[in-house]
């Protein structure tokens, strides 16, 4: 659920948390990219005519040097098969609301809008802060995904603009935190804290992940803190899946997950959901 009615999602790019679980490994960097999905191509070899890095070969690997490759894009225009794919592109404010436009007739019909979505968004605070003023011009309702893992001043700048807030919370324990996404808690939980002050309707999201925080212990703790914030108007939880791991692969990254690795059952989100009922939270399982 990202947000209410029929919505348009922009997703940006440059994430600097990593999570082990993370299905879109496309937002993570910054940069533009270039996915391979092997299985669409058809050994052509037009890319490597047009590729002026000579960062393309067919040797029965079919890849990509990433080290040789300056995310150009031409073999992604010269490839008939679509098997090459070209993943962000740089865009203006002024530009980004007109492909908006576009789109506006069909969530003002169903109360929807646009969400803010892919990265840590409060990363670019100047450039997110121009997206929901202009939105807000417009009359548009704007959500705004977010981790909390941000400087004070960004979410002082952003938040405030947002008709909605989606904030995750993973755990509670720095050091567990720190092992599965990289960095520590301390901040995004102290964030949250303020964010819940200032956000005019607040979504905690919770994903809830094997090994990491799948047993009561760590929902209860979550629950705990939740409890204590402001303008929550309920708690999703969101079960861990691994539909995003192909996209690994594609762009030749590592995913961290084991392949074997369960995904929490009805009856276990059930259980977690209640545990939030019993803080009196309203709590949804998604997905």
């Amino acid at each position: 659920n990202d947000g209410p009615g029929i919505r348009t999602i922009v997703f940006l790019k440059g994430c600097p948390l990593k999570c082990k679980w993370c299905s879109n490994p496309e937002s993570q960097s910054k940069d533009i990219q270039i996915t391979f999905n092997k299985s669409s191509c058809i050994n052509c070899g037009k890319c490597i005519d047009v590729c002026p890095q000579g960062a393309i070969s067919l040797d029965g690997n079919n890849k990509i040097d990433r080290d040789k490759c300056d995310n150009c894009g031409l073999c992604v225009d010269n490839c008939y098969s679509n098997a090459l794919v070209k993943i962000g592109r740089k865009i203006k404010v002024e530009e980004l609301l007109q492909e908006l436009k576009k789109d506006s007739v069909h969530f003002r019909r169903a109360s929807g809008g646009v969400t803010l979505s892919g990265v840590e968004l409060l990363g670019q605070a100047d450039f997110v802060a121009e997206i929901l003023k202009g939105c807000k011009s417009m009359g548009w309702h704007t959500t705004l995904e977010t981790t909390a893992f941000a400087k004070k001043e960004a979410v002082e700048k952003v938040i405030p603009l947002a008709d909605l807030v989606l904030l995750d919370i993973k755990h509670t324990n720095n050091d567990i935190h720190i092992n599965h996404i990289g960095v520590g808690n301390k901040i995004i939980l102290e964030n949250a804290k303020h964010i819940s002050m200032i956000s005019k309707e607040l979504i905690i999201r919770v994903p809830v992940i094997p090994h990491f925080n799948c047993d009561n212990e760590s929902i209860n703790a979550i629950a705990s803190f939740v409890k204590t914030l402001e303008n929550v108007i309920r708690v999703d939880l969101l079960a861990y899946h691994n539909l995003g791991s192909s996209k690994y692969q594609n762009l030749e990254m590592k995913y961290e997950m084991d392949s074997d690795i369960a995904i929490p059952t009805d009856n276990i989100m059930n259980e977690f959901k209640e545990i939030f009922e019993s803080f009196d939270i309203k709590c949804v399982i998604e997905g």
